[in-house]
């Protein structure tokens, strides 16, 4: 399994493996599909070494199923390079990073 997943409270907290793409796309889907959309999804990256292109449109397609705007999605534990990624893609305008 690539995605590890625990409920603390009101939050989903999602510990991905050193590999975020599309390999994942299904199981990353069914993690958010089986929480309420009002939740709030945590994301920790402390083993993403690699992220591609479809990492970032799963980030996305969780952000809208979160409620978009007003998505209660936070980002932590990235490494340089994956924090790098995001900002130049400019994922930290819409997304909590820390």
């Amino acid at each position: 399994m690539a995605i590890q997943v625990s409920n603390e409270g009101d939050s989903v907290v999602v510990v991905l493996e050193e590999r975020f793409n599309f390999e994942i796309h299904r199981e990353f889907r069914d993690v958010y599909a089986k929480s309420p959309p009002d939740k709030r999804f945590v994301l920790d990256m402390k083993k993403v070494e690699y992220l591609d292109s479809s990492a970032l449109g799963m980030l996305l397609l969780l952000r809208e199923y979160a409620g978009g705007d007003k998505c209660n999605v936070h980002i932590i534990n990235c490494k340089p390079t994956v924090e790098r990624i995001f900002k130049v893609a400019n994922f930290d305008r819409l997304f909590k990073l820390s």
